[in-house]
């Protein structure tokens, strides 16, 4: 493995947890949202990430472990709608939003949930800067080693 192979991984690792953080923040953000452009309420936004320069048939895969480690790190390959989640319908005839029945319907955000995600991200994205720290630790120690 490269020094800057390390760099790398770190960097594309901290780039997709803070563009997850960025995703949930809008979704907590939205999470009263009862009316978007559509007319729908706010669907909660999922983030996906797939490993960089992924090649998927088998032979390929063996062939790459078989050799010597090459990590590229990660990518977002997306984000889309949760749309397996129900929302929340409240009765709240006075509301602006409500339907016929004069029940409401709010997004499928879960503030818990999103939480607990965001401090998920919170905790990968550390990792992703400590480890970036190490190597860059032991770039330098290395560096150090040559001109002494």
């Amino acid at each position: 493995m490269g020094m800057f192979t390390a760099f790398d991984i770190n960097a594309t690792g901290m780039t997709a947890e803070r563009f997850r953080m960025d995703t949930i923040s809008q979704n907590i953000a939205n999470a009263n949202t009862t009316r978007t452009e559509d007319g729908s309420p706010y669907r909660r936004k999922v983030v996906v990430f797939e490993e960089k320069n992924s090649q998927t048939p088998f032979r390929q895969v063996l062939n790459r472990a078989t050799d010597r480690y090459s990590g590229t790190g990660v990518k977002v390959t997306g984000v889309y709608e949760d749309k397996w989640t129900e929302g929340n319908i409240v009765y709240d005839p006075s509301h602006p939003d409500a339907d016929e029945n004069g029940y409401v319907h709010y997004p499928n955000v879960s503030t818990i949930t999103e939480m607990t995600n965001l401090i998920d991200a919170s905790r990968a994205y550390q990792a992703n800067a400590t480890a970036f720290e190490a190597s860059k630790n032991i770039a330098t120690t290395g560096l150090n080693m040559l001109n002494s």
